[in-house]
């Protein structure tokens, strides 16, 4: 956390002082303070730090050493009126000292030093004046499409989101000396490609916030359902894009935003019911939806509501609808199948994919029997497209046990399972194996 970087030696000095006590006291209450203050505006100060100094590790080294120094000053000058732009103020002059010790030894610094006096308004209101713009100004930088998708995913989960390369690395299976290379890389991207930190033009927004759509989506993704590993969700990332959306829609109200977050919040709706007491893999049929966060629901129905009236909608708004469908049945019995399969077939006009395919298969099985699924689900994988995805494979094994074709089944399940790299879905088909054999 930012605050390691304080020495704590001069506060238990006075240890056994009852002043030195209220300032310890004091200091624990700052702390806490600062510790809400990082979470919830971190993206927003390091936002703002890097429009005023041009720079994304100058900024992040300013925000950093602002909040070291509120931990030192707040306890003895009071927390001020307007703490974000306090820290915004200080992380600024903090860069400009650094850049002055620079110039002592490389004097093409003291251009650019100057140049951060001069011209940056340090004044409250010029601060609060471009909160919403820097945020937007630095989303749509870490998700722009010149970056790589994994460089787009890892920095906006640094830089907007504030995770620690150290949680990110340990969310994607990876090291942190290897995804704090990939965050390097991509500002070194943004720097050699001048890839401007704006807002995008009018006529550039629809492709752009498309990138920026998919890239919130992709954290969700990560936090809803675990690509790899034994944890089968990751609350916090799935809860950070839920506030990038939230946050994102504040700013830009478009239909596909929200779409998007009427997506991610119907689906968050269920996280309570996907897995039993012993932490196995429970399927959307047989949850138990009185677990199923009613809040949520509701919240997410009235935005898919709101972007369908717009007649402005796309690919999010459809997920979200029918997802909303599922929501509004009491039990698996009573899911108005057939208007599932009239969405994805719109879903599947609007944004062609195997997968989509896939998914409409599967309501289509539930509408007019097994055998009208399977067929859908074998032409998709006789074109091969979905060869090596193992949801397909799991698929096409519970029609066959429907249908009382336990060979095939087995067969398609034991390809499921050697494509998964999930440990829950790998017990849940195993689960399934065993049963096939059980009913020899």
């Amino acid at each position: 956390m930012w605050w390691c970087v304080v020495s704590y030696g001069q506060e238990n000095q006075s240890f056994n002082l009852q002043p030195g006590l209220r300032l310890k006291t004091a200091s624990e209450q700052v702390r806490q303070t600062l510790d809400n203050l990082y979470r919830a505006e971190f993206g927003r100060i390091l936002a703002t730090l890097i429009r005023l100094l041009g720079d994304f590790d100058l900024a992040e080294d300013a925000v950093h050493d602002a909040f070291a120094t509120a931990l030192e000053r707040w306890p003895l000058d009071g927390v001020p009126g307007n703490p974000r732009a306090w820290l915004i103020s200080t992380g600024r002059f903090k860069a400009i000292d650094a850049l002055r010790r620079r110039a002592r030894f490389d004097a093409s610094q003291e251009k650019i030093t100057a140049q951060l006096e001069n011209t940056t308004d340090d004044s409250v209101q010029g601060i609060e004046d471009g909160l919403a713009d820097d945020q937007l100004r630095l989303i749509f930088t870490c998700c722009h499409p010149a970056l790589a998708p994994e460089a787009r995913v890892a920095l906006t989960l640094r830089e907007v989101c504030g995770l620690t390369t150290e949680e990110i690395a340990r969310a994607f299976l990876t090291t942190a000396p290897t995804l704090a290379q990939r965050i390097v890389r991509a500002k070194a991207k943004i720097r050699d490609a001048r890839i401007p930190y704006q807002v995008p033009l009018a006529e550039e927004l629809p492709d752009r916030l498309d990138t920026a759509l998919q890239v919130v989506y992709l954290v969700f993704n990560e936090g809803y359902s675990a690509s790899s590993g034994a944890s089968l969700t990751r609350g916090e990332f799935s809860a950070e894009a839920i506030r990038l959306g939230r946050l994102l829609l504040e700013l830009l109200p478009e239909p596909e935003v929200m779409g998007l977050l009427a997506l991610m919040l119907l689906q968050e709706s269920r996280r309570a019911a996907r897995t039993s007491p012993a932490g196995e893999l429970v399927l959307l049929e047989n949850q138990d939806r009185s677990l199923w966060d009613r809040e949520r629901i509701a919240e997410g129905v009235k935005l898919v509501e709101r972007a369908l009236l717009s007649r402005r909608f796309g690919p999010y708004t459809l997920q979200a609808a029918i997802a909303a469908v599922h929501s509004e049945a009491g039990d698996a019995a009573s899911t108005d199948w057939p208007q599932i399969v009239a969405l994805y077939s719109v879903l599947a006009r609007a944004e062609p994919s195997p997968v989509v395919e896939l998914n409409r298969a599967v309501a289509v099985a539930m509408r007019d029997g097994p055998k009208a699924g399977l067929a859908l689900i074998d032409a998709i994988l006789a074109r091969r497209e979905l060869a090596d995805y193992h949801l397909a494979h799991s698929a096409r094994a519970d029609l066959c046990r429907r249908l009382g074709r336990r060979d095939d089944a087995r067969s398609a399940y034991q390809r499921a399972l050697s494509l998964t790299q999930q440990e829950h879905e790998r017990r849940f088909l195993e689960n399934r194996l065993r049963e096939l054999d059980e009913k020899k």
